[in-house]
C-alpha cells in the first residue's frame, strides 16, 4: 500500500508540475501577445501565485517521492535512466529559478505599468524573450524526464 501510495503521489505531482508549468507559460504568453497591459499585469500575478502554489510543492514532492519509490524497489539510484532523469531535472530546474525570478520583475514591471496607464517598457519584453527562451530546454528536459519514467526498464 506504501508503494502505491508513493507511485499516486509521484505521478500526481508530476502532472501538476508539467501541466501547471506549460499551462501558465501558455497562458502568460498568450496573455502577452495581447498587448493590454491591464491584462498582462493580471496574468503575472496569477502566474507568479501559480508558481508558489502548485510548481513549487511538485518541484520538492517529485525527487522525494521518486528517490522513495526506487529504494522501496530496490533499484540503484546509479541506474542509467535514472542518472539521466536527475540530471534533466536539474537543467529543468537551472532554467526554472531565472524564470521565476523574471516573472517576479515582469509582475512588478506590469502591475506599475498598468497603474500608471503607460505601455509596456522595452525592458519588460526583453524579460519576456530571456523567459520563453529558457522555457524551451525546461520543457523538452520535463518531456524527456516523463518518458524516462514511463520506459524505464527498457533503459536499465
Amino acid at each position: 500500500m506504501i508503494y502505491l501510495t508513493l507511485k499516486y503521489v509521484h505521478l500526481i505531482s508530476m502532472v501538476v508540475l508539467f501541466g501547471v508549468g506549460l499551462g501558465t507559460a501558455w497562458y502568460k504568453w498568450m496573455g502577452d501577445r495581447t498587448g493590454d497591459v491591464n491584462h498582462i499585469a493580471i496574468i503575472n500575478r496569477h502566474v507568479v501565485l501559480a508558481d508558489w502554489l502548485f510548481t513549487t510543492p511538485a518541484v520538492i514532492i517529485q525527487p522525494v517521492s521518486g528517490v522513495m519509490l526506487m529504494n522501496i524497489l530496490n533499484i540503484p539510484l546509479n541506474t542509467n535512466w535514472l542518472l539521466i532523469s536527475l540530471a534533466l531535472y536539474v537543467l529543468a530546474g537551472a532554467c526554472w529559478i531565472p524564470v521565476v525570478c523574471l516573472q517576479y520583475k515582469m509582475r512588478n514591471l506590469s502591475a506599475e505599468t498598468a497603474a500608471n496607464h503607460q505601455a509596456l517598457p522595452e525592458q519588460y519584453w526583453y524579460y519576456a524573450r530571456i523567459w520563453f527562451w529558457l522555457g524551451v530546454p525546461a520543457f523538452t528536459a520535463m518531456l524527456l524526464i516523463v518518458f524516462l519514467m514511463l520506459f524505464k526498464p527498457y533503459f536499465s
